[in-house]
Formats: C-alpha cells, structure tokens, sequence
C-alpha cells in the first residue's frame, strides 16, 4: 500500500487515499470472504487500518474503529458497509476473484456490494480520523454476515459502539436511501 502523504492543500492526501481505496478494493476482490466465513478479509481491513496508526477493535469478523480525538459530548455517526459476499455463481463470465478493470469500471465479486461503498467509507475516515476539531465523532465498522443475515454481524457489534446519531451505510442502492434494508424505518426527507 502507499502511505497516505499531506501537504499543506491536502490535494496529495487526497489523490493517495483514492489510489489506496483502489488498491484495497482490489485485494479484497481477491480474498475470497462468502458471508459467514470472512476471516481473511477482515484481517486485511484491520491491518490496512492500523497502517494507518488507527486503533481497531475486533469481535468475530467485525472491525470498527473511533476517531482519534472521540469526545463522549459529540454526536456520533457511524459509517457502516460490510465485506462479506454471496458465494459466486456459475453464470459469472470472468473470474469472480480477479479484480479486472475494463473500460473504466471494476469487476470483480463484491466490488458493488458492497466493497466500494466500504473502501470509500474507510477513505474517508482515514481523512478525518487525526481531526482534533470536529463537530461530531465518527465510528466506523467494516461488518460480517450481512449477505446471510448472520449472528455473529453488526447486531453483535452495536452493543461495543455507544449512542450513535445516525448512521450512513454503504450499499449499491442506486443512491436511492435505504430501498430494502431489513429490519430498518425508512423516511423521506427534504433538507
């Protein structure tokens, strides 16, 4: 991985951030990790995250960290996506663990659901997690068995968390807030 570089914009740190989201997508892509059965690519988030001198925390496959300078009097948001994925079938024409770009675009098993959302939530907490001024806390969790609606996945963890405000969640919805989500109240808003 390359190490994440500031400059005074910020700009440099930004452009390193994507890349790394990019390259780490890409080796989670290649870790195979059907729901219920995540060790591997859990182990690669935790490790990508304490490269980043970030404190993990870890129960099952699940991996959740706080910012740096979290302040119990601060709301909290969580930033949630889950790096589980259904089991391939056999209509796949290319090689479902071989991150392959073509035309632009990233195939490759759980590259949509939801491993993009996740490697852009990670970015982005990376970005914020030495911020010592922030408004509001941030948590995020890289969740287990949600392809399966597993135990041992977010239900577990929340517990571990504290109040949160709210969360955002990382899932190929086609930016369509919370379009089947189980076990969720939806509302439309107007802001």
């Amino acid at each position: 991985m390359i190490q994440a570089l500031t400059d005074t914009t910020g700009k440099r740190q930004h452009s390193s951030l994507g890349h790394e989201a990019v390259m780490l997508l890409k080796k989670l892509i290649s870790t195979p990790s059907p729901s219920g059965d995540e060790f591997e690519t859990a182990d690669i988030i935790q490790a990508y995250l304490e490269n980043h001198d970030i404190t993990t925390h870890r129960l099952h496959n699940n991996v959740w960290a706080f910012n740096r300078h979290f302040d119990k009097s601060k709301p909290t948001i969580l930033l949630n996506s889950h790096h589980d994925t259904v089991k391939p079938n056999g209509a796949y024409t290319k090689n479902p663990y071989f991150a392959q770009v073509t035309d632009g675009k990233l195939y490759g098993l759980g590259s949509n659901d939801a491993g993009g959302c996740l490697v852009s939530l990670m970015a982005t907490f990376v970005h914020f997690h030495n911020e010592r001024d922030l408004s509001y806390n941030l948590c995020l969790v890289a969740s287990a068995e949600e392809e399966n609606s597993g135990k041992h996945g977010l239900s577990e963890v929340l517990p571990n968390l504290g109040e949160l405000s709210f969360a955002i969640v990382g899932e190929p919805t086609q930016m369509q807030m919370a379009t089947a989500e189980m076990g969720n109240m939806v509302l439309d808003c107007t802001c």
